[in-house]
């Protein structure tokens, strides 16, 4: 697996930029357009979920799960930018991932953020 297998993100010159920072230098928030979010679950198949369970009692990174969850977090985050795009945003204020078991059957991945309207200063 490659380095690209265990990261994500936005690339270096997106139409919606995301931050986890309450402001970003250089620009000023024109609009607030409220909350947006993205959200996906996962569910888990046996095969990982028995390699996990083989692996977990000799120790070491469980590296499917791992790409799994790069997955689901990477469309989390691109539905929360459609979700922001179609208000009419070019920026995300606040950004956060919240993770939970969604039921014993997969994986609740929220991104969520701010909406608005950035202006250069």
């Amino acid at each position: 697996m490659s380095i690209d297998d265990f990261g994500g993100g936005q690339g270096p010159e997106p139409d919606v930029l995301v931050v986890t920072t309450n402001d970003v230098p250089g620009f000023r928030v024109q609009r607030v357009l409220g909350e947006v979010f993205g959200l996906t679950v996962r569910s888990r198949h046996l095969g990982s979920q028995i390699g996990a369970g083989l692996k977990s009692m000799i120790g070491g990174e469980l590296k499917g799960l791992t790409k799994t969850l790069v997955q689901t977090r990477n469309q989390a985050m691109e539905r929360l930018v459609e979700q922001a795009r179609a208000r009419g945003a070019n920026g995300v204020l606040a950004f956060r991932f919240d993770v939970t078991e969604a039921a014993d059957v997969g994986t609740e991945v929220c991104a969520y953020g701010t909406a608005v309207v950035l202006a250069r200063e």
